[in-house]
């Protein structure tokens, strides 16, 4: 999937986000709080899930005392983190998109049955374990603020000495790629270096592209609107390919 029509895509599917703040606030706390009750420590250094869950956070501008907050209950007394676990769910959605979507629930029953259902009301299936996990891969995202950065060529030489895998352009900015195992590392390298870092988050990228219309394409923006409307979905991840025209009819 090409950079610009990624990014092009991801700005569309923010703007949903950010009409939906107190809810995307709710998740990105959870998610903090199972990392660091996961991890086993409240200090990000000692705490890699932790430090990433954080920057994720941050790049969505969650105020700092939720931040603490979040952390504080995942070692408070009656602390319910515990009743949360992970489970991804894979399916095809319209014209044969593939979805892998990360989920944190207390209740698999309820979550699998929200799931289904979207997929079903779409016009989806909802596969077994495996069936499009395939076609993704993990990766290290770090997004820089194009504001006080250096320029492209200085900025992909100081990626590389930080260990990064790749540099790309986007709107504002320049998205950071390395291995997953890396990520909080180069991160680290690139505010000493004084790079303007935004945040930083495990994605899953697609390894394989499917052609779609712009017909399909909003019909798989609403399977996956249905999908993030639960509080349980943490993430939804497709493997549409989006052209540059396709892009600019989204943002009309």
């Amino acid at each position: 999937m090409s950079g610009h029509s990624k990014w092009a895509t991801t700005k569309h599917r923010k703007a949903a986000v950010d009409a939906k703040r107190s809810k995307l606030f709710s998740k990105l706390t959870r998610i903090i709080t199972v990392a660091a009750r996961t991890g086993g420590d409240p200090n990000p250094e000692n705490n890699a899930s932790l430090a990433a869950a954080i920057a994720k956070a941050k790049s969505y501008s969650l105020p700092k005392d939720k931040i603490e907050t979040a952390i504080a209950k995942a070692f408070g007394a009656g602390a319910d983190a515990a009743a949360f676990e992970e489970v991804v769910y894979e399916g095809y959605g319209p014209a044969g998109v593939a979805l892998y979507i990360e989920a944190l629930t207390d209740n698999r029953n309820r979550t699998a049955a929200d799931v289904r259902a979207a997929f079903t009301r779409a016009g989806g299936n909802l596969g077994a374990t495996g069936s499009v996990a395939f076609q993704f891969e993990r990766r290290g995202e770090i997004t820089v603020d194009g504001v006080g950065a250096p320029d492209g060529d200085e900025l992909m030489l100081l990626v590389a000495d930080a260990g990064g895998d790749d540099l790309e352009a986007i709107d504002d900015g320049y998205v950071v790629y390395t291995a997953p195992s890396d990520v909080m590392a180069v991160q680290a390298a690139l505010e000493a270096a004084g790079v303007p870092v935004k945040g930083a988050e495990l994605v899953m990228e697609p390894v394989t592209t499917t052609a779609v219309t712009l017909e399909d394409v909003k019909k798989v923006l609403r399977l996956i609107d249905r999908l993030e409307e639960s509080d349980d979905i943490q993430n939804v991840y497709h493997t549409m390919e989006l052209t540059d025209e396709i892009a600019a009819a989204l943002d009309e």
